[in-house]
């Protein structure tokens, strides 16, 4: 046991830094993964029928992909302090900066998937209203663009 305190006291802030990179990676991920998913049934269905739709649909089913690249970013920007000799300090303020992007990134993906995937219904309904679906559907990207920034803001304090 006194081992294990010895390492995480010698290489704790290391391995805090890269749980914030892998968690800021992966719920983000999660997220919009199931976004994408819950897009594609509903695109699915409507281009069986309608595959012209094709374009418009794509950039619905698009939409809740990008709170996996701000998670992404930000695992690149956390990775960038790992360098030897960091600190418990230091390691833990970079793991609480992963936080709001991966928390955020993974709720908001979902949600804007299922709003994506109700905007498909517009999509199919009348084509012509399909920007009204596009804009609701990125009202909730506001919320990941806000945990996105907050997770820069913090990195670079």
């Amino acid at each position: 046991m006194n081992n294990f305190f010895s390492f995480f006291l010698e290489n704790g802030g290391i391995v805090l830094i890269g749980l914030g990179a892998a968690l800021a990676t992966l719920l983000s991920g999660i997220g919009s993964a199931r976004g994408i998913g819950i897009v594609g049934q509903s695109a699915s269905g409507l281009l069986t029928e309608e595959p012209e739709k094709f374009g418009k649909a794509l950039v619905l089913e698009l939409l809740p992909g990008t709170q996996g690249l701000y998670g992404f970013v930000i695992s690149f920007m956390a990775l960038g302090k790992m360098t030897g000799g960091v600190d418990l300090q230091t390691g833990f303020s970079v793991l609480i900066a992963c936080l709001p992007v991966a928390f955020v990134g993974w709720k908001s993906a979902i949600s804007q998937g299922k709003v994506a995937a109700s905007a498909i219904s517009i999509l199919a309904k009348r084509q012509e209203h399909v920007a009204k679906g596009i804009i609701l559907s990125v009202m909730v990207e506001t919320y990941a663009l806000l945990g996105f920034v907050m997770s820069i803001l913090m990195l670079m304090k």
